[in-house]
Order: structure tokens, then C-alpha cells, then sequence
């Protein structure tokens, strides 16, 4: 419930592919992460826009560092982080994915790009998780299996279907708003 009431994006960037993650997609990966006992650490939130991922794994009681590269973004996250009650489990880093300002997490959860403005968008994402943790929740169009398994060095140890709403927030988008279908991954990195 909580999550269900935090700041939305003022502007998001269409060429970053900035959507909200909904605070039922956000719960259901984060309830996902806590049953396989993966809140227990440091958690990364890699491109974590607003912040839902990142607050929801401190509500968990995860410590928690999100990163964006969008200081807007890290701008109202912070304010989620406060209005939610986490901010002293979370801190938030202005940075870009190929330079990751950590070298060791427990679990990243994230909701990558999907490479629709900017194709091959998640790959950074995917890359960046893999090189810093052992463990990663990942949200990627529903059929993405086949390419996650083949592009990590790893396994997709679990996945899940599920919907995603998204609205009509840019020029471009001709329909108020359009279900999408996706895929949540549990990714165990390799050694």
C-alpha cells in the first residue's frame, strides 16, 4: 500500500524509456525476492527512476542504493524514500549504467529499458547487475526469455508473466494507454 502512493516521474524522458513501475508489478518482484531470501542484503536498484524498487526492498528491510542517471528522478525518489519512511536504509547515486558506482551488491532489482526507443537498451542494465551481484530480479518483455538465458553468464533460475500498464505520457504514443505483457526473471549470476 505504501508504494501505491509514492511520486510519479514530473517529466520522464522518452529516449530513456522512463515508465513508472507500478506498485503491484514492484510488489509482486519484491514479495518474489524476500520468499527466495534475497532482501536480507545490499540491494541495488539499477535505474531506479523514482525509486519503488529501491523503497520497496527497504520496506523489506534490505539496505538499499539506487541508481539513475536522471538527478529528476533521483530528485523524487529521495522524496518517495522520505514520505515512505526508508530514507535511512536508501541512499540514491546520480550515475550511468557502464560505470556503476558500486563493485559488490547481494541483489539488483530492476526494470531496465526495454529497448524500444533504443534498441539493445537492457543489455548495460543486465551487464552491470552480472558484474556486481550474484542474484538479479529483472522485468523484460513477455518472449525475452530465450535472449536473457543466451546474453548472461548465468541462469534464469525462476520467471513469472504478468502485465504492465502504460500510459499515454508522450508525443508519439497514439493510444491513452496500452496492457503490455512481461516477464519478471530471477537471474543467478555465475562465478
Amino acid at each position: 500500500m505504501v508504494l501505491q502512493d509514492l511520486e510519479g516521474f514530473a517529466n520522464p524522458v522518452a529516449r530513456l524509456e522512463q515508465y513508472e513501475t507500478p506498485a503491484g508489478l514492484a510488489s509482486d518482484v519484491l514479495q518474489f525476492a524476500w520468499s527466495n531470501g534475497d532482501l536480507d542484503g545490499r540491494v541495488l536498484d539499477l535505474g531506479c527512476g523514482t525509486g519503488v524498487l529501491g523503497i520497496g526492498a527497504a520496506l523489506y528491510g534490505a539496505r538499499v542504493l539506487g541508481v539513475d542517471t536522471d538527478e529528476g528522478a533521483l530528485g523524487v525518489a529521495r522524496r518517495n524514500a522520505s514520505a515512505a519512511g526508508v530514507s535511512e536504509r536508501v541512499d540514491w547515486v546520480r550515475g550511468d549504467i557502464d560505470v556503476v558506482p558500486v563493485t559488490e551488491a547481494d541483489t539488483v532489482v530492476m526494470n531496465p529499458p526495454f529497448g524500444a526507443q533504443n534498441e539493445g537498451a537492457d543489455r548495460p542494465f543486465l551487464r552491470a547487475a552480472g558484474s556486481v551481484a550474484d542474484v538479479a530480479y529483472t522485468v523484460h518483455n513477455s518472449g525475452s526469455l530465450g535472449f536473457v538465458e543466451s546474453f548472461v553468464d548465468g541462469e534464469v533460475t525462476d520467471a513469472f508473466g504478468t502485465t504492465l500498464e502504460l500510459p499515454r505520457q508522450f508525443g508519439f504514443h497514439e493510444e491513452d494507454g496500452r496492457e503490455i505483457e512481461v516477464e519478471v526473471y530471477r537471474i543467478r549470476f555465475g562465478d
